[in-house]
Order: C-alpha cells, then sequence, then structure tokens
C-alpha cells in the first residue's frame, strides 16, 4: 500500500506535513506471512495535532498466533492513537494504547499457552511523525533507519539475548509479560529526510550498501523501492517473512511570523458591542467585564433565548500574534474538557464571521468576591471549595494540560456553591507543545501573586505549578494573606520565608498549616507530587509532616521571632552605649 500526497495537495496544504510512503510485505519461503504494516495519514485537524502513524510488526515465529498478534498490534496502534485526547503529547499517547495493547496480547496469550502450548508475540516498531519531529517506539527485533543526505543511521536497538556467537532469542516481545518496556526517542525531522523499516527477513540478509542504492535509485518511487529490498533480501537468501517500509518527508510544517499571523487573523475582531446589539444569532444583554485583554458579554440564543456568555478579544492586541494563538488556544480548550467544574464552551449557533467564543453563562459571584464577603470561613466551608477546585484542575491533568492562571477570579461559584474554573487563556497543552509555531507560548501570563517559583525561573510549568496556586488560594482563604506575605518574583524566591497560617489565623490547625506549607514550597520536589495528597492531609492530621515541623518559635511564628531578636539587639546596643560613655 502506498500512501502518498500528490503536488496539488502538498500546495493546498503548503504548511502541512507531507509524506511519499511506500510499503511491500512477503510470505518468502515460509508456508505464512507474520507480518503486518501499516500506514495512516488522517486529513486535518489530525494531519496537525497527531500526526502520522508508520509501524511494522513480525509476530514470533515459536508463537502459534504471530500473525494475529502482528496484525492486531498494528491495526490497534494505527486506529486507536487517533482516539486519544488531541491534548495528549504523542509518548502519552501511544505508550497508553501499546499498553493497552500489550496487556490484550497477554492475557490471550495465557489462554493460548493453556489450550496450544504458543500465545500471541510480535515484535513492533513504530513512527509518529509530527510537526517537525519523529517519535520512535520499539520493542523487539524490527529495525528503523534514516537516511540523512547520504548518511545511513540505526535508529533502534535488537532486543536480543546471545548464546555464544549465536542469535538466541527476543528479550523483549509485545505480548510476553503483563507489562512490556518500550523503547522511546525522538528526533528532529529535515525535509527530504528518508525513513526505512524493516523485519529481520530483510535486514539481516541486505547489506546497508545495497539498502542506500535501491533507495536512492528509487528516490521518487518509494513502493518500487520497498519490493526491489523485499526481493534482494529473498535473492540473498532470507528464510523468513521480509517487509519494508520507506518513507520520504516531502513537506515540513514552515511558518514565519507574518504567514503564520495571516493565518490567525481569518477571522476579524468584532466591532465595540452595546446592549441591544445583535451578533452572529446573539443579542447582547449587558458587558459583564472588560479588561485591557477581553470584553466578556451576557447575551441571550435569539432562537431559544438561552442565556450565554460571549467572549471577544480586545482591539489592544489586534496585531499580536502570541495573544490572537491564545485566545484560540482558550476556546479549543473549554472544548475539549467536559467536567461539572469547568465552565463549559458552547458551539456557536452560526457560522462566525467575526472572531469570539461562547460559554455556559454561571450565575453566582467569583471566589474573591465570595472571600470578600466570607473573610472568616469555617475550614469545612474551605475545603468545600477546595475539593471542587481540585476535581477541577484534575480534569486539566488527564488531558496533560496545565492551567497556570488560577486565581480567585478565574474561580466561580454558581447559587447553587458548584464551583467552576473559568479563563483557560494561558493553559499549557502539551499535545500542542509539540507543533511548531514561530511564537513564544511560555511567555508567564498568569498573575504574580498564584505564580509559582518555577515560572520566574524560566520554566513553562507543570501540574505541581497548579498545586502550587491552588495552595496559595487555600491559604489566601484562610488568612486573607498570601503565604510569603507578597508576590514572589525573581529576586525574592530566594530570600523568601513561609509566613504560618497561625500568625494571621490562630484557628488554623498546626497540622493544616503543614499542609499549606509544603504545598507552597519553593522547590518542586518538596512540594506535593499530586492534588489528592494534599486534600487529604486538608482533611486529617500527617504525622509524616507534622512532625518534621520544630516548635520553636521561629516555626511557630517567625516575625514575632525576629521582632523579639531586634528588640534585644537594641537593648544589648543601648547598655553598650551607656557603658562606653561611662
Amino acid at each position: 500500500m502506498t500512501r502518498a500526497l500528490d503536488s496539488k495537495q502538498l500546495g493546498a496544504i503548503r504548511t502541512s506535513l507531507g509524506i511519499v510512503a511506500g510499503q511491500y510485505s512477503n510470505k518468502g519461503l515460509k508456508e505464512h506471512n507474520e507480518d503486518s504494516i501499516g500506514i495512516k495519514v488522517p486529513d486535518e485537524p489530525l494531519l496537525s495535532s497527531k500526526g502520522i502513524v508508520v509501524a511494522i510488526a513480525d509476530g514470533v515465529s515459536g508463537s502459534s498466533a504471530g500473525r494475529e498478534a502482528s496484525e492486531s498490534c498494528i491495526k490497534s496502534l494505527v486506529f486507536d492513537y487517533y482516539s486519544t485526547p488531541e491534548s495528549w503529547t504523542v509518548k502519552n499517547s501511544c505508550q497508553k494504547v501499546l499498553g493497552a495493547i500489550n496487556r490484550w496480547l497477554y492475557g490471550q496469550s495465557q489462554v493460548r499457552h493453556q489450550l496450544l502450548g504458543n500465545g500471541l508475540l510480535t515484535t513492533l516498531s513504530a513512527i509518529v511523525f509530527k510537526s517537525n519531529t519523529a517519535h520512535i517506539f520499539h520493542v523487539g527485533d524490527s529495525r528503523v533507519y534514516r537516511l540523512r543526505e547520504g548518511e545511513f543511521e540505526r535508529l533502534t536497538r535488537d532486543h536480543h539475548r546471545w548464546s555464544g556467537n549465536e542469535k538466541g532469542f527476543l528479550s523483549r516481545a509485545m505480548g510476553a509479560d503483563v507489562n512490556v518496556e518500550i523503547d522511546y526517542r525522538k528526533v528532529d525531522l529535515q525535509l527530504h529526510d528518508t525513513f526505512i523499516l524493516t523485519t529481520d527477513g530483510v535486514h539481516e540478509f541486505v547489506r546497508t550498501k545495497e539498502l542506500i542504492d535501491i533507495i536512492t535509485a528509487n528516490r521518487t518511487n518509494p513502493e518500487k523501492a520497498s519490493r526491489e529490498v523485499v526481493t534482494k533480501a529473498l535473492e540473498n537468501g532470507s528464510n523468513d517473512n521480509v517487509s519494508c517500509q520507506i518513507v520520504t518527508l516531502s513537506s515540513l510544517p514552515h511558518l514565519d511570523e507574518e504567514s503564520f499571523f495571516t493565518q490567525l487573523a481569518e477571522l476579524p475582531f468584532p466591532p465595540p458591542l452595546e446592549s441591544g446589539m445583535s451578533l452572529g444569532g446573539y443579542r447582547i444583554v449587558r458587558e459583564l467585564h472588560a479588561s485591557h485583554r477581553t470584553q466578556v458579554y451576557l447575551a441571550k440564543e435569539e432562537l431559544t433565548k438561552r442565556k450565554v456568555v460571549l467572549k471577544t478579544p480586545s482591539v489592544n492586541f489586534e496585531d499580536d500574534p502570541v495573544y490572537i494563538d491564545g485566545f484560540l488556544n482558550e476556546e479549543w480548550t473549554g472544548k475539549r474538557i467536559n467536567n461539572t467544574h469547568v465552565l463549559k464552551v458552547l458551539p456557536p449557533v452560526q457560522s462566525r464571521k467575526f472572531l469570539y467564543y461562547i460559554t455556559e453563562h454561571v450565575d453566582g459571584m467569583s471566589l474573591r468576591e465570595w472571600m470578600n464577603d466570607n473573610p472568616n470561613p469555617t475550614l469545612s466551608e474551605v475545603r468545600s471549595i477546595v475539593d471542587q477546585l481540585i476535581k477541577g484542575v484534575r480534569a486539566f491533568q488527564r488531558l496533560e494540560m496545565v492551567h497556570r492562571d488560577l486565581k480567585p477570579e478565574n474561580i466561580m461559584i454558581d447559587k447553587d456553591g458548584t464551583v467552576k474554573i473559568i479563563d483557560f487563556g494561558s493553559t499549557k497543552i502539551a499535545g500542542i507543545e509539540e507543533i511548531h509555531k514561530p511564537i513564544d507560548r511560555n511567555q508567564l501570563l498568569g498573575t504574580l501573586d498564584y505564580a509559582a517559583p518555577e515560572y520566574f525561573q524560566g520554566y513553562s510549568g507543570s501540574h505541581q505549578s497548579d498545586i502550587y496556586a491552588v495552595a496559595v488560594i487555600t491559604y489566601e482563604m484562610l488568612c486573607g494573606k498570601l503565604p510569603y506575605g507578597a508576590p514572589l518574583s525573581l529576586k525574592r524566591i530566594k530570600k523568601a520565608h513561609y509566613v504560618p497560617a497561625s500568625y494571621h489565623n490562630p484557628n488554623v490547625p498546626d497540622w493544616v498549616n503543614a499542609a499549606l506549607e509544603k504545598g507552597v514550597k519553593l522547590n518542586t520536589s518538596e512540594r506535593y507530587q499530586a492534588l489528592s495528597e494534599f486534600y487529604l492531609d486538608l482533611l486529617q492530621p500527617n504525622e509524616k509532616i507534622l512532625g518534621s515541623k520544630e516548635n520553636s518559635l521561629i516555626d511557630r511564628n517567625p516575625v514575632a521571632f525576629w521582632q523579639g531578636i531586634a528588640v534585644i539587639m537594641l537593648i544589648c546596643n543601648i547598655a553598650l552605649v551607656f557603658i562606653l560613655a561611662r
């Protein structure tokens, strides 16, 4: 099977990933062909968000169902990979899919072994081409090579156990154990790179020079090259199944800032909106909020009269590609999260002629307003809000997203007490980060009061950065202050000292303070690794972290400690001056 993109298609998707590919498999001298091969090139938007999959598998000859194993492995990978969330990284998506495939093969192997004496085992080598990167996954002794500007490089290593000078047996295979270790690496792509995938029936019988000569002579016809490689292996005495795939990069995504901005500016910014105006099937009721970055309006669907929120970008950023990209990502993010505690982004009722998006209307108040109305909340009230907030944040985490701008202003509480996270403009999306764009996505856009210290050190943030923000918000609800007294900065990080919650609020138990302190640790290795751990320590004392705290004044009340030291030093200085004067 060949999947190639012709020149017209390449012209239509000038900035998309394109390949010219060919593949061929033959049973050779064996009675059955236990090899399987597959290539999938999806249409947009999956071509950009998920990429192209190329995979080859060799059913283990000692297995009575080698063909079934290899075929199941290739089909499941090629199709199931595209069912994983677009927000996931290639590595996470493939590891999840391959882990599930391996467990299924292993389960079937146990049944087959009892009935027939053998099971479902196979090798696997796969490449996912996404944006400007090749992600390589490998188990067994199939191989992946790369030919670049005349240089031939092997990108995988065989998983063999050897006995003397003779090849022994596979040390790793899909289906051999309930868990499988999968080699992973990624390499940058260059235009006209050629990748070659082979089973051992080919690469053990075709010399490197022969392989290069065949590919070079058939540069524009990879299917013919694949057939010739297989034929050469058989001519050279291969007694195994023989399979070969050849993939050449015919185009790579490339956008300079100007062309990137042209794509972003496909929809113009809407004009200023006022009450009674109509836009795309919505009638504006009133403005809810306005800042230098966005305008938010209460609106009604003209047909159903349902209340919604319409959000528009600020004309201040009409020529700012970073801002527009973030605004588009905000809608993209909201469409992919379905959680009670995350604001729902709704599909527009009409085709849009301007840049805006629609969300559900939350009838309630922000957490900031709630905090102003409840300056002395009970621990139980705070726990209830934090519990719901954590459930919302975990919805981001499951999709490999980091919100990066959690703060009381971006948390709503409706009239039923349901907490909802809003505003996804700063969200880091792991899968999207893998797509090359000519802009810096790691600019710190969140509020400094809740920004984790790693942001100031140049890191783009992780799930632990959101854990830090949740802990700061929890501290502020209980104390009305920030845990380090003021917002952090690169200069303040080294001098920052945690102020115990009991200093501001004597009603905060020591064990709750211990949880808060661990949640806002400046060093990520000392911070909580999971939100569930933080919340559990808010519910009940954790002797491990509580026992590590000293009961000295400097730990219980560092401000009072240093004030006391200052007073003592002042008295000593006065006494010394008096003595010298005498």
